[in-house]
């Protein structure tokens, strides 16, 4: 995992303890699942509103966004990012017709 999603792996594990009026972060998982998720979704549709617009520093602005709400969300599921980087690799060379077709729940 890059040393990027490393740092802020762990500040988001910290942020789980933290005071909810002192740190956003805190304040989301206050909140619980449901609020993260509406954040991850609001990010998405801002990606992509972003990407329709063809604004490439948008674009960059609003991934960044996606990514972190993201990350926050894999924390509070108590998943790493790594597990999600494995499942990449795993997916890494195979046709995403065949990757698709190998789930088992779809």
């Amino acid at each position: 995992m890059s040393e990027v999603l490393n740092r802020i792996a762990s500040m988001l594990e910290q942020r789980k303890t933290a005071d909810p009026s002192e740190s956003y972060v805190a304040k989301l998982y206050s909140k619980g699942m449901d609020a993260i998720l509406k954040k991850v979704g609001e990010e998405a549709i801002e990606t992509i509103l972003a990407a329709k617009d063809g604004n490439k520093d948008q674009i960059i602005y609003e991934t960044a966004d996606l990514w972190f709400h993201s990350l926050i969300m894999l924390a509070m599921a108590n998943l790493d990012p790594n597990d999600v980087l494995d499942e990449l690799a795993r997916r890494e060379g195979l046709s995403g017709l065949v990757e698709k077709a190998s789930r088992k729940d779809e």
